[in-house]
Formats: C-alpha cells, structure tokens, sequence
C-alpha cells in the first residue's frame, strides 16, 4: 500500500483535506493555528493508500511539531504540499527547500483559493513549472466529493522524474485581507482582548450557575431524598458509602448537577471560540504583554485549551518554542483552571452560599499564575519564539465542529472523569467510615492553621491532588462545613485545594513529555507558589476578615 504525507504551514488547511480524502469523521480542522501536534494516520479506501497528517511547519523554528512534521517527510510514496493561494509564492521558497531529494509524487494544492481576487491562474502555472508537479486550487472548507474525486485522481498518476524544486519569480497575487477588529487597535486591543477573554470563560460558568441552581433543589426532592429513606435501614457501612457524608449517591449527585453544566458550557465556548477564529486574534493581542511573563502569544493556545482539559494543553505545548514551551507548561499547570476544577470550585461556592466568590478566585488565578510564571522562567526578548503577527480569517463556526469537540469533550467527563469521582467517593466513605479521616485531620492542623482554616477540611484538599473535582467532597452533608467558614476562609480552602498542585493524570503527562525532573520541580514549586500566595492573602485580609 502506498502512503502519502501532507505537507505545509500552519493554518493551511491539512487537517481539513485529511478529512476530506480520508472521508474521516474522527476529528476536525479548527481555525486556529496547530489544532494539529502529533501526526495522524488514515487511509484513502478508494486508492489503497495511508496517508498522514503533520503538524504544521514553522520556518527556523526548534518546536517539536516541527520536528515531527520534517522527519515525517522521509519513506513516503508522495508528498502533498499545501500552499495558502493568498501566499503561495512565499510558502514555496520557505518549504520547497525542505522536501526530500526524492519525494516519489508531488502534489500541490492552493487552498482559500476563494480569497484570491486576481493572480490566481498565474501562480498555478509558475509553481507548476518550479516543481514539476500538478498543482491544483481549492476551497478546502467548502471542498465536496468533485474535489475530493480530482486530487485523488492526482495522486494516482505515476511519479514524475525527480528534479530539484526551482526558485520563482515574484507572484503578484491580489487577495482579500481579512478584516481588523477591535483586538488590532493600538491601545484598545490588549485590554479588549484580556476583557474578551474573561468574558469566554466567566458567561459559561455564569450560565452553568443558573441551571445548576434549578436543578438542585430538584434533585434534592426527587433522587436524593427518596434514595436516603431508602437506604435509611441498610447496614451502617453501606449506608455510609451510598448515602453518607461521602455517599456514591448523595456527594455524586450533587457534584454532577454543578460540574457537569460547567463542562458543557466552558466546552461550547471554547470549541466556538477556535472555530471562529476569535482565539487567534486574542493570543497575536496579547503577544506583547505575554513576553514579559516568559511566553509568546502561540504559546498563549495551548494555555486557553488548559481550560478545557490540561493534559491535552500539555500535549499541545509541542507546537512551543523550546526556550518557551517549559513556562506554557507551567502557566497550564497553575493558572488553565480545567472544566473539572471550574465545576467543582463554583460547585464549593455555591453550596457555601457565597456563588460571588468565583469572580475574585478567577481574577486570583490568573494574577498568580502570571506572577508564578514570570518568577521560575525569564522574560521573552524580541528574537525569541516567532512572534504572532498575521491575522486569521473570522468565520462564522461551523456547529458540526463545535459539536464534534463537544462529544469529545462530554464523552472524556462521561467515560474518564466521573467514574473516577464515583470511585473517589467510594474511598473517602470507607476511610471516613474507618476514621482516617479524622486522623488526617489531626495530621494537617499545623498546616491548614497557618492560614486559619480547620484540620477537618484535609481530605477535600488531598482529593484534589489526585484530580481536580475531588475536592467536591467537601460537599458532604449539604455544604455544612463550607457554610460555617467566613468569606476568605472559604476563599482561601478552595485556592488551596485548586492550585496546590496540578492532578496526577497532568503531572503523568508533563513527565512523558518533558521528563520526571521537570515534573517534580513544577509540582514543587506551584505548591510553594500557592501556598505563598495564600498566606500572603491570609496576612493581607486578616485583620478585616473577622477570623
């Protein structure tokens, strides 16, 4: 079987046409830059060929999709390279000298083609002449099975003689610029960005408080209530792991009403936000403002997917600079509040009775994890990283891929996330049961003492060091014991819980890809940077904040 590799810079449309040709429904191009960062593999059924979709190519940078991009390049039958029409010249010269000295068939495809207003015909025909290869312009968005007919017939012609790919003359393509925002202005675009981007992240989490706030007295009525009468005389230690403190049906419930909305709707914002190309925009805004604090605005991408899920930001730190991808990785660790830790921490406030405090936790978290970031990696100087200066199209999204990150995202919290609550609720019922807890409790009093906080809130705190919803089980009996805290105390327990450490499933991930040594010493020192910026607070408030 023959097998085929796509070529190209970022943003140029491969992961679409490797949809297209391979007619795959397991994943979607997204409109922003690197929504590719490790290659994959596929298979054209009509012409018995694999083919394998890379990570989009950055010219004179050492980021590891690049590095996988070129090595991929090696063994293939054919290469197919994509050019954007609206730079065709350009992507030529900076990629023809990257292609192997025998790359077997060559194809070139010219996608947004539709974006080209004059020069179009004549591009085709020079890049044809300096390659030797069939060139062919596409819309990829748009492309339809007339389009996926004739590429494919491309690819089944026999190889040409190899020639070195040639130089060309200057191409002068007229072409649509994509429309300024408010984000491009010189003094409002910064703050507008940083305003747009609390605003994607702080509406979803409001609505998910709404509808959370409706369901739970629902909830407490219909299922929880009947299920503890029910349960009223099994035997004691049953009855505690089912209906107890900790009870799999009283604290699971309850904590699937509040994080489950959040992760939906945090799930839609951020899968519109990639789709529209909004996201581009805001991290080529605040490329500037980001470099004082060790990262660039491309490093800002991985950072915002934190917000979904970290171990997969941590996967697309790949598409980072070497001397930046360590403080991205940080920035996701510490200040990328993920779905499961946003639902659980609005989930302790609300049952709390104090929903407000969300706001300055958020506002907390991103003023710390900035400052923890600048602390353990330098600044960024100007020729370091490549700046993010060329604007993406908006488009309006595409609901079929926003729904398809969503399933993802859904079937992850679904199959992964809960399960693992349900059996964390499980453990913490039996050792409550058995008195650990309490012995816990005792353990950590001088620790939770220096910021004023009760021993008997250690288990919510070690919970969430194994995932970032365990701390949800400092809801038991209703929120009793988060009610009975004063405002900052209540402020400070849930910063602890959230930001001691990162959940072991992205330290795991942090090791595999940059190693054990670097794991340790980010887990070190967000702990020392959390429990710093606490007892800070602690000193700051505590003489107005009544503890």
């Amino acid at each position: 079987m023959s097998s085929f590799v796509l070529m190209g810079m970022e943003s140029a449309g491969k992961s679409t046409l490797f949809n297209l040709l391979t007619a795959s429904g397991a994943s979607d191009e997204r409109n922003f830059r690197g929504s590719t960062v490790v290659c994959r593999e596929g298979r054209i059924a009509d012409i018995d060929a694999g083919l394998v979709d890379t990570p989009g190519i950055r010219v004179r940078s050492d980021s590891e999709t690049t590095r996988l991009a070129l090595a991929a390049l090696d063994g293939r039958d054919g290469i197919v390279m994509i050019l954007r029409a609206t730079h065709a010249g350009e992507e030529w010269e900076a990629l023809r000298d990257l292609l192997p000295a025998r790359p077997g068939r060559l194809l070139v495809l010219l996608t947004f083609a539709d974006k080209v207003k004059a020069g179009l015909e004549s591009a085709i025909d020079r890049i044809a002449a300096a390659s030797g290869a069939a060139v062919l312009a596409v819309n990829a968005r748009e492309a339809d099975g007339g389009v996926r007919g004739e590429i494919l017939s491309l690819l089944g012609q026999p190889a040409s003689p190899p020639r070195a790919p040639q130089a060309i003359p200057v191409v002068n393509i007229v072409a649509e610029a994509p429309p300024l925002t408010l984000f491009e202005r010189p003094y409002l675009g910064r703050p507008a960005a940083v305003a747009c981007l609390f605003l994607l992240f702080a509406i979803p989490v409001w609505l998910a408080w709404l509808l959370s706030d409706l369901l739970q007295p629902v909830a407490d009525a219909l299922i929880i209530g009947p299920l503890a009468a029910l349960t009223a005389h099994f035997p004691p230690l049953l009855q505690n792991l089912l209906t107890g403190s900790y009870g799999l049906f009283s604290l699971g419930i309850y904590s699937f009403i509040w994080a489950f909305p959040v992760v939906l709707l945090v799930g839609v914002s951020i899968a519109a936000t990639e789709e529209s190309g909004l996201k581009a925009r805001i991290t080529a805004a605040l490329d500037p403002w980001l470099r004082r604090v060790g990262l660039s605005g491309q490093d800002l991408i991985p950072a915002l997917s934190g917000f979904g899920c970290n171990a997969v930001a941590v996967f697309q730190s790949r598409a980072c600079s070497r001397c930046s991808r360590k403080a991205c990785v940080s920035m996701i660790s510490f200040g990328s509040a993920c779905s499961y830790q946003t639902g659980a921490t609005l989930s302790l406030f609300n049952s709390a009775h104090q929903p407000w405090l969300f706001a300055p936790w958020l506002l907390l978290l991103f003023i710390t994890g900035a400052l923890h970031t600048r602390l353990w990696h330098r600044a960024l100087s100007a020729d370091e990283s490549a700046r993010v200066a060329e604007l993406t199209w908006l488009q309006r999204p595409r609901w079929r891929s926003v729904g398809r990150l969503l399933r993802n995202t859904l079937r992850q919290f679904l199959r992964q996330a809960m399960p693992l609550f349900l059996l964390i609720c499980l453990v913490a019922g039996a050792l409550d049961y058995a008195g650990a807890t309490r012995w816990l409790s005792g353990a950590a009093a001088p620790l939770l003492g220096a910021v004023h906080l009760p021993p008997d809130l250690m288990p919510g705190i070690i919970f969430s060091l194994l995932r970032k919803d365990g701390m949800m089980v400092l809801n038991q009996d209703g929120g009793r014991a988060l009610q009975a805290l004063s405002t900052l105390q209540l402020l400070l327990l849930v910063w602890i819980a959230s930001t001691l450490m990162a959940c072991l499933v992205t330290v795991y991930t942090v090791a595999r890809e940059i190693g054990w040594r670097f794991a340790l010493s980010l887990v070190a020192r967000q702990a020392l940077s959390s429990l710093s910026a606490a007892l800070a607070v602690t000193l700051l408030f505590h003489h107005g904040a009544g503890l």
